[in-house]
């Protein structure tokens, strides 16, 4: 218990814990709040403003955050030109999304002009999907090459190495499905549809990421 208590402690510390914890107040809001809407008017109320409280937070804490982007082009820019090539556009997208998404808060916050937030929601979208495009790609091709190295290592019974191999498999595909999610959660604001739009889509959407990224996270 108490080793759990300090590893959340340690996960909360850290500015994606956070936001992996509000993002679940946010989509389980969601989701509440579709649920009751039509049976108990009040509580829906509630569960909206816990769900746009919640969404609006997350964008103030994510203040400078595209700055990142910089930092880990500049750190890890890529072993070969198609992973430089990948890491330019998948860090470039989501430098965009963050930038934007700015704008997007101070607009609905009424700091700026408020009709500016339809604009800025899918200029700041775009960014976000293009990212989330190749870096499902990027972490594809290097779960790909680790099944082939693990295959070799396995060949030479270095059982360390394959178990290391593994555990990145098992962070990459926690990566993959929090990226997919956010996509479905993009495109909803970039081509609303009936599908990407509707609260059960975007609400299980939004806990698979934040649940994903939750893991990937936590200490070890």
């Amino acid at each position: 218990m108490t080793d759990t208590v300090d590893k959340l402690v340690v996960f909360l510390a850290k500015r994606d814990g956070i936001d992996k914890l509000v993002k679940t107040f946010q989509y389980v809001s969601k989701l509440v709040h579709w649920h009751v809407e039509a049976t108990h008017q009040d509580i829906a109320k509630r569960a909206k403003n816990w769900e746009v409280a919640s969404g609006l937070s997350r964008k103030a804490f994510r203040t400078g955050r595209f700055l990142t982007g910089f930092n880990a082009l500049r750190r890890n820019p890529g072993s070969t030109p198609l992973f430089r090539f990948l890491a330019v556009f998948a860090n470039a997208g989501e430098m965009v999304y963050f930038f934007f998404d700015h704008f997007l808060w101070l607009s609905r916050i009424g700091v700026i002009d408020a009709n500016l937030a339809r604009r800025m929601s899918y200029i700041s979208a775009f960014g976000e999907a293009l990212g989330y495009v190749f870096f499902i790609i990027m972490d594809f091709l290097m779960i790909k090459k680790g099944l082939v190295e693990q295959r070799k290592l396995e060949a030479a019974e270095n059982k360390e190495q394959v178990r290391k191999i593994r555990d990145d498999r098992v962070m990459r595909l926690m990566a993959v499905a929090a990226n997919i999610a956010d996509l479905v959660i993009a495109l909803a604001d970039i081509e609303p549809n009936p599908f990407c739009n509707h609260a059960v889509t975007l609400g299980i959407s939004g806990l698979v990421s934040a649940w994903a990224g939750w893991y990937r996270n936590w200490p070890s």
